[in-house]
């Protein structure tokens, strides 16, 4: 289905809207498994995702039709494997760039690639590539952004949406439309082989960086500050201990 609100080149010119799915990033492998080949930039957009799915298997809690739950199917085949933390950032600051002028400051992305508004969790990224020899055939990204939402389960934890901090409704295919129009454009950054500018814009972004806080690596809670993201993805920390490097399952932000 065409949308013309849609102004990039190719990202979200493909677009399909369903009523309810388990998982847009599921429902996306079907469609590449079954059918012929999908332009990239094809958006699979559901107004309700009932097993949605976040880092470390965390389920996504989201209301039907208040909030965005999307995917989005890119072929970086242009991009090392040993550098597809990239799309991360890619992804990350594109979301980040389209709601930052709804929210100003306070909005950061959360290594990986949560988007934060002060100490709150406004949404979550979660990639999956599929890999051909030293390449990148295909990668599908799931986003899942809290907007109209007003209220959230208990065990939702911090979560928060842009409709409890400013207060209205937004129009959902219209921030859809920004955000695919910023990802894109860091995404033909990236093509055009600017890989320092996206990994300095990232970091700049960071949440937390450059300020004491406390952290849990292996049941020890430690003071430390966030320095740098290694052009893999792991997170440099200085602490008592001088810099140290974690992957996503070796360090917890102790947040709450």
């Amino acid at each position: 289905m065409q949308n013309n609100i849609f102004s990039g080149l190719f990202v979200g010119q493909n677009l399909v809207t369903i009523k309810e799915v388990d998982s847009t990033n599921t429902f996306l492998k079907t469609l590449l498994s079954n059918s012929k080949p999908l332009p990239e930039g094809t958006v699979i957009m559901a107004e309700s995702q009932y097993a949605g799915r976040g880092q470390q298997q965390n389920k996504w809690h989201s209301e039907p039709g208040k909030n965005l739950t999307f995917s989005i199917l890119l072929n970086p085949l242009f991009l090392a494997v040993a550098n597809q933390f990239d799309l991360n950032r890619v992804v990350s600051l594109g979301v980040h760039d389209a709601l930052r002028p709804y929210l100003g400051d306070k909005l950061k992305i959360k290594w990986p690639n949560d988007i934060y508004y002060d100490d709150r969790k406004l949404g979550g990224i979660l990639i999956e590539t599929h890999l051909q020899g030293n390449q990148i055939k295909n990668a599908i990204i799931g986003i899942g952004l809290n907007i109209n939402q007003d209220n959230f389960d208990p065990d939702a934890g911090i979560a928060i949406s842009v409709k409890q901090i400013l207060h209205r409704d937004y129009d959902l295919k219209t921030i859809l439309s920004e955000i695919c129009s910023h990802i894109e454009a860091y995404y033909l950054n990236l093509k055009a082989g600017k890989l320092l500018f996206v990994r300095d814009t990232y970091l700049a972004r960071l949440y937390w960086l450059n300020q004491v806080k406390r952290f849990r690596s292996n049941d020890v809670v430690f003071e430390g500050i966030i320095r740098n993201v290694k052009d893999e993805g792991l997170l440099v920390v200085e602490s008592s201990q001088g810099l140290q490097e974690f992957n996503l399952k070796q360090i917890e932000f102790l947040n709450k």
